[in-house]
């Protein structure tokens, strides 16, 4: 029996949007599980945070054959400028809704179909994910046929692996912005990102601009919804980022919530086409 779930007829376009900085070997892993999706996004944007040009060869390679148009977004290397390089990708995609994920996060092969019919207005989605051993990333690096699976090991978050769909309406889970909110994986209607004018760029090092952005999001009224057995995704091994900029992030995410702000004051609106951007 099937274990695929149909997709509905009015589920809407969807842009992939992918946060890449020099980890090509990755960038590659990602894109050809995005390029076996049984139903595809409308376009793949890359997010490219000033990667050099091996990942830019990389990029203009998968763009020749690739199912759906690849954009690669680029700025150059200042630092980390996560918020600033997903608001450019943002600015440019087509679809009506935004799945997200970084450059880093391995999909099965029902990730867009999940995301489209989980899809519902006024609400964001907080997705989840397995993550992978140092050893069997190393193995997919190499080229190796290792199976990335529920059931394999190397796994950890194992529940997370588990592609069950008929078990999505059972989840539950975090309603808050701080609480397991991991931008690697997450999904939103373009036009509530415009609404709260995307992420803020005034938060610059790794830490808190995904929280940020949803703490905004919800203070906007848009609910958060976690999907969990769907659309499954396993995480590469990798070591921890430097976390020097958290509290200084935190302060930030603290007086989104102390005055309840709903719109960053740096944010989506400096790219987006004059028709598009909110006063």
């Amino acid at each position: 029996m099937s274990t695929r779930a149909s997709t509905p007829h009015n589920a809407p376009t969807i842009s992939l949007v992918i946060a890449t900085y020099n980890w090509p070997q990755a960038l590659a892993l990602v894109l050809a599980s995005v390029r076996a999706q049984r139903v595809p996004p409308l376009e793949v944007v890359i997010a490219d945070d000033g990667s050099g040009d091996d990942t830019r060869r990389l990029i203009a390679r998968e763009a020749q054959h690739f199912p759906v148009p690849i954009v690669h977004v680029w700025h150059e290397d200042t630092g980390f400028r996560l918020a600033a390089i997903r608001n450019k990708a943002i600015a440019q995609s087509r679809g009506e809704y935004v799945v997200q994920i970084d450059g880093d996060i391995i999909v099965h092969t029902e990730f867009i179909a999940g995301h489209a019919r989980f899809a519902r207005r006024d609400s964001y989605v907080q997705g989840s994910r397995a993550l992978l051993s140092e050893a069997v990333t190393n193995r997919l690096f190499a080229g190796d046929d290792v199976p990335v699976s529920w059931y394999a090991p190397g796994i950890t978050h194992r529940a997370n692996a588990v592609y069950a769909p008929w078990l999505v309406p059972f989840v539950r889970g975090p309603n808050s912005a701080l609480h397991r909110t991991r931008g690697c994986h997450m999904a939103f209607w373009r036009d509530d990102l415009i609404r709260v004018n995307g992420y803020d760029e005034q938060m610059e090092g790794w830490g808190r601009e995904d929280s940020e952005l949803a703490l905004r999001l919800i203070n906007a009224g848009i609910v958060r919804r976690n999907l969990k057995f769907s659309s499954v995704a396993f995480h590469l091994w990798h070591r921890t980022a430097n976390q020097d900029a958290v509290a200084r992030n935190q302060e930030r995410f603290e007086r989104t919530h102390r005055e309840r702000l709903t719109r960053a004051e740096c944010g989506l609106d400096q790219y987006l086409r004059a028709s598009e951007a909110l006063t």
